[in-house]
């Protein structure tokens, strides 16, 4: 396994995630937040040699906006690329989702095109997930859905909820949102997943001080209307800054689905989080083999030493083979330093193995925050998994590449 630094050096950059294209899979594009230039900006890693060589670039940062961060990135057929983010203003606040859209293998994007609008701290739009629909057998197919935390009076009495868009033409306008938690809870994060027939299921984790679950809901008819919320399994939310670290840990799940046609998990669809229920946070899994109606008893799948932290899973499902792949961060190699490691499972969720993706272990020490999320994508057509993630074996944040080969 080789690692791969593709952003620069100077200047600190974290929340990677990362987009292969299925039909010609050299071609690979990350996105992560950026400080080169002074502001958070988005920056977008291009590789057009299937990871070997990278270039760098800037998004354009929206009309009207200071900064803007939280990047997240898709792919859907045949050339085409979606990077929804959230936009702030100089206080921090009017969160914008905005995604941008690309037709032409990254080359050039589009102007951003606003998801949601944020007002001061009354509306706060952050944590924002793009995927888009490329099941085969979808009726939905080139649907792209944003789901993301809607933050409300956030220097009152704040509340944070789940919203979700979804967009019929490529990215250009999108639906107005929809409302899918409730406003008695308080959420972080959601994740999307999309099955071999196209049902769509949101999920996210509710958070502390009232009772913590990780709860769903699903659309059969490509995010038009959504069922009812439905409670897959209680969490024990970990604690933030986990022990013995400084910077800050969101739980939150990321979802996937099964869009292969292998015979015994094709239509799964797979749950991950980090859960502290055992006293150290791991990563537990939580499985349905009916496009989201039920769920399997949560497990460990990271087989990492009792005590150990283990955090920020990414799923990716591969859609030739149905083969699941999680990345995670880990001190289980040489505590407290992190490493990235790969839990793999080729029985539909049943067992797991569990590979090293770093080269070597990294220090976080006295930083307050690395991102809160990494990412990963698989080439289809090999197996290939490939890994972004933060790094500091530089002496600065920056995006490190890896993969399972």
């Amino acid at each position: 396994m080789v690692n791969v630094q593709i952003s620069p050096s100077t200047s600190n950059q974290f929340e990677p995630t990362i987009a292969v294209n299925w039909l010609n899979p050299s071609v690979m594009v990350a996105v992560a937040v950026d400080f080169r230039t002074g502001p958070a900006l988005i920056g977008l890693y291009k590789s057009i040699d299937a990871g070997a060589t990278w270039s760098t670039t800037l998004l354009p940062l929206p009309t009207g906006f200071a900064g803007i961060e939280s990047p997240h990135i898709d792919y859907f057929f045949p050339n085409s690329f979606v990077v929804a983010a959230h936009a702030f203003d100089a206080d921090g606040l009017s969160g914008t989702i905005v995604t941008y859209t690309s037709n032409d293998n990254a080359s050039s994007f589009g102007p951003p095109v606003i998801v949601n609008q944020g007002f001061g701290q009354f509306v706060n739009d952050d944590q924002v997930v793009v995927i888009a629909d490329k099941a085969g057998s979808s009726p939905f197919l080139g649907s792209i859905y944003t789901g993301y935390t809607h933050d409300y009076n956030t220097q009152f009495i704040p509340g944070n909820t789940i919203f979700f868009n979804r967009s019929q033409d490529g990215g250009n306008t999108y639906s107005g949102p929809i409302l899918l938690s409730s406003v008695n809870e308080f959420e972080e994060f959601p994740g999307i997943a999309i099955t071999l027939n196209g049902i769509v299921i949101v999920g996210w984790i509710t958070q502390p001080p009232g009772s913590s679950s990780f709860n769903t809901r699903t659309s059969q008819d490509g995010g038009a209307t959504f069922g009812p919320e439905t409670m897959v399994t209680s969490v024990v939310v970990a604690p933030s800054p986990l022990p013995g670290y400084q910077f800050r840990c969101l739980t939150f799940p990321s979802l996937a689905g099964d869009t292969s046609n292998a015979p015994t998990t094709r239509g799964n669809v797979y749950a991950v989080w980090q859960d502290f229920r055992q006293g150290y946070s791991d990563i537990f899994m939580s499985v349905s083999t009916n496009f989201g109606v039920d769920w399997s008893t949560p497990k460990p799948i990271a087989n990492s030493p009792a005590g150990t932290q283990n955090f920020f899973p990414a799923i990716t499902v591969s859609p030739t083979d149905g083969a699941v792949f999680v990345s995670y961060y880990t001190n289980r190699v040489n505590p407290p330093e992190l490493d990235v490691f790969l839990a793999t499972s080729r029985d539909g969720g049943n067992t797991f193995t569990n590979t090293r993706i770093t080269t070597t272990s990294f220090s976080v020490a006295g930083l307050t925050l690395i991102g809160d999320y990494i990412g990963n994508a698989v080439v289809p057509q090999t197996g290939r998994l490939v890994t972004v993630w933060t790094d500091t074996r530089t002496g600065v944040e920056n995006i490190w590449f890896g993969d399972n080969q």
